[in-house]
């Protein structure tokens, strides 16, 4: 069950970039995850643009004229994930930025895309007016039809 959010500078990201990131961003989580791809998983996993009116590196704005920065925030079960999936997580997240990128080599080369994957505790999540679970998420997403 990802929560994912992409922060870019307000403008910085066109259209055709959004949705090849709606379409990638949310599967390849899902696949690190170990979610199945089914509606019931696909219908909790959420992908939300913010568009950032001001980005600044090191004190200094950044100018529209400059290359987009990125900070992707992946939010999931705290335990569902172990540090190699943290690490595979980073490397398709990145793997995906690059792709829509315009120059997708500089990614690579300098910290202009952040990831950050934020562990959710147990009992932090709440839908349909309850909290929810770890063993709520499984049971939902292995046991609703396809």
């Amino acid at each position: 069950m990802p929560f994912v959010e992409v922060f870019a500078p307000h403008g910085a990201l066109r259209a055709d970039q959004r949705a090849r990131l709606s379409e990638e961003l949310v599967a390849e989580v899902m696949q690190v995850e170990g979610a199945p791809d089914t509606a019931a998983a696909r219908s909790i996993s959420w992908l939300v643009f913010q568009d950032v009116d001001a980005w600044s590196v090191g004190g200094r704005a950044v100018t529209a004229d400059e290359p987009v920065r990125y900070l992707v925030r992946v939010s999931v079960p705290a335990g569902s994930l172990d540090d190699d999936q943290r690490a595979e997580m980073v490397r398709r997240v990145t793997a995906v930025l690059a792709k829509v990128d315009d120059d997708p080599d500089r990614l690579y080369a300098e910290p202009a895309a952040w990831v950050h994957i934020v562990e959710i505790q147990d009992g932090g999540w709440g839908a349909m007016g309850r909290v929810v679970r770890l063993p709520d998420i499984v049971n939902f997403v292995f046991e609703q039809p396809a």
